[in-house]
C-alpha cells in the first residue's frame, strides 16, 4: 500500500525534515536519501523502521538546516543523489540521442538534492535523539494512513471475493442439469454408433456415466467456493496477509480454469457455464492485481 508522512522538528542548532514515501513492492526494499553526517545512523534507521513496515518501496528522506558558525546554514550538495541524477540524464541522452547539457539548476532544485549544514561538523547526540523521534513520529503516521488504505482496499476485495461466490452458486445451480443432458446425448451417441453391435444396452448407460463424470465439475465448484469463503476470512483476519492471499488466489484460478476446460461440451449449458466461469476468472484477476497493495 502506498503512505507519505512527513515530520518536521526543531532542535538545538538546526532545523530537520524527515519524510517517508512508500508504493507497493512484494517485500521490504528501503532506500534513503540522507545528509553525509547522517550515514553513520543508517543501519540504526534501518533497524527501527523493519519491526514496523513489512513490505514496500520506502523512501526515506532527511533534510538537517543546521546553522554555521555565523549564524548561517551553508548549502551542502547531496552527491549520492546528485551522481544518480547525472547517471540517468547520460543514459536518458544516449538512449534519445539527444545531445542536450544537464541542468544544474533544475537538478538542485530536486528534493533532498542540497541540504543545510557545517562542514566538517559531526553530528550530535542531540540531533540524532531528533531524527529517531521525527522517524517514530512520521512511521505512526504512515501506517495510521496505510491502514485506512488498507481498510478500504479489503472491503473492495470482500466485495469481489462475494461476487465470485454467487458466480460459483449460479455454475452449481446449472451443474446437475448440463451433467444430465450430457448423459442422454451420450447414451443417444453410443447406441447410433452401436446398434448393429451386440452391446448390451446398460454398458452403453454405464460408459456414457463414466464419460459424464470426467466432464463433473462439482468438486471444481466445491473448491472455489471453499477458497473463497477462505479469503474472507483472511481478509477478516489481523496480521500480514499478502503471501497466504497469494495462494488462495492462485487455487481459486486454477479451479476456475478447470471448471472452462471440463464445460466445452456441454452444450447451451455448459456455454452459459463458461461465461459464468470467465466472469469469475475475470473478478480473481482483479482481486490478485489489488492484493499487490496489501501487506
Amino acid at each position: 500500500m502506498t503512505g507519505f508522512a512527513r515530520v518536521s522538528r526543531a532542535c538545538a542548532g538546526g532545523d530537520l525534515i524527515l519524510s517517508i514515501k512508500g508504493v507497493n513492492h512484494r517485500g521490504l526494499d528501503l532506500h534513503f536519501h540522507l545528509p553525509p553526517e547522517f550515514d553513520t545512523i543508517e543501519p540504526a534507521i534501518r533497524a527501527r523502521i523493519k519491526p514496523r513496515v513489512g513490505r514496500g518501496h520506502l523512501l526515506v528522506v532527511i533534510n538537517y538546516s543546521r546553522a554555521g558558525v555565523d549564524g548561517h546554514a551553508v548549502p551542502v550538495l547531496n552527491r549520492p543523489l546528485f551522481d544518480s541524477w547525472l547517471a540517468a540524464f547520460r543514459e536518458a541522452s544516449t538512449t534519445s540521442g539527444s545531445d542536450a547539457l544537464p541542468d544544474i539548476a533544475s537538478a538542485l532544485r530536486l528534493p533532498g538534492m542540497l541540504h543545510a549544514s557545517t562542514t566538517g561538523q559531526a553530528l550530535t547526540g542531540e540531533a540524532e535523539t531528533a531524527v529517531m523521534t521525527a522517524l517514530d513520529e512520521a512511521l505512526q503516521a504512515f501506517n495510521a494512513e496505510r491502514e485506512r488504505e488498507g481498510a478500504a482496499l479489503c472491503a473492495e476485495l470482500e466485495s469481489r471475493s462475494r461476487t465470485v461466490q454467487d458466480l460459483a452458486a449460479r455454475i452449481e445451480a446449472i451443474r446437475a442439469g448440463a451433467t444430465a443432458a450430457l448423459q442422454k446425448r451420450l447414451r443417444a451417441r453410443l447406441s447410433e454408433l452401436l446398434k448393429n453391435t451386440a452391446v448390451d444396452p446398460q454398458r452403453i448407460v454405464q460408459e456414457a456415466a463414466i464419460l459424464a463424470d470426467r466432464s463433473d465439475i462439482a468438486e471444481e465448484i466445491l473448491r472455489l467456493k471453499t477458497h473463497a469463503a477462505q479469503l474472507d476470512e483472511l481478509l477478516a483476519a489481523d496480521g500480514e496477509k499478502g503471501k497466504r492471499l497469494d495462494f488462495l488466489l492462485q487455487e481459486m484460478n486454477r479451479e476456475a480454469n478447470t471448471i472452462l476446460s471440463k464445460t466445452s461440451g456441454l452444450g447451451e449449458m455448459g456455454l452459459a457455464i463458461t461465461d459464468l466461469a470467465l466472469a469469475a476468472k475475470s473478478e480473481i484477476d482483479k482481486i490478485r492485481e489489488q492484493s499487490l497493495n496489501v501487506e
